[in-house]
């Protein structure tokens, strides 16, 4: 608890970089509809992809600063030295993170409806994969900044490594969303990114804080 206090702390002060993520999500569901035009069967046919890539960029982009700070800050240091469950504190500190950006881009992503005509229900089912992928996106970006943390240029690197694992991910969710649209079962499809998701979240924490050891200790 005092781990957690302390992160949902940390993240309440440091607004402006979390909101920037969302301010780029709202940017491109925004243009996209002026860029492509008005047409509603073109709108609907490319809404679903247009909403999961906005949220796959904000997503990527605000993984920089999960780890570097704590590392420049000695908060890596002092959490090593006094032998703090490593594990505990990533996964706290991208249960925070999610909350403040795939959380409130599931939400956003209502705007759906009337940006690019889709129904109700398939704001409900987009919203809903969203959900069920993130984590899985967000444990994938966290791997990725871990890897690059110790480089002078990392963050650069970060969407080079990420990406081509999270395009499956893409893929999927918005297979079953396209599903459910044509009146067939996406529900495993759903299922399929809800337990990968909580298969990423059992297991990236542990190979993160080992990557976060290292980055230390070089």
């Amino acid at each position: 608890m005092q781990l957690w206090r302390r992160e949902w702390h940390v993240k309440q002060q440091g607004a402006v970089q979390w909101l920037y993520p969302l301010v780029l999500f709202l940017v491109i569901i925004t243009l996209f509809p002026l860029a492509v035009g008005s047409e509603p069967a073109l709108l609907q046919r490319l809404g679903v992809s247009a909403v999961w890539i906005a949220a796959l960029l904000s997503l990527v982009m605000g993984v920089d600063g999960l780890f570097k700070p704590a590392l420049d800050n000695g908060t890596l240091a002092q959490l090593v030295v006094a032998k703090a469950s490593l594990p505990l504190w990533v996964l706290i500190r991208l249960v925070i993170h999610w909350i403040f950006s795939s959380g409130i881009v599931a939400v956003l992503s209502l705007l759906a409806v009337p940006l690019f005509q889709l129904s109700w229900f398939e704001a409900w089912i987009l919203m809903a994969s969203i959900v069920t992928g993130s984590p899985m996106l967000l444990m994938l970006s966290a791997v990725a900044s871990s890897l690059t943390l110790s480089l002078k240029n990392g963050a650069v690197l970060v969407p080079l490594i990420a990406l081509p694992m999270q395009l499956p991910v893409l893929i999927f969710a918005t297979g079953a969303v396209d599903l459910f649209a044509t009146g067939l079962n996406g529900l495993p499809i759903l299922a399929l990114l809800l337990a990968g998701s909580i298969i990423s979240v059992l297991v990236m924490p542990w190979v993160i804080a080992m990557t976060l050891k290292m980055a230390w200790l070089n």
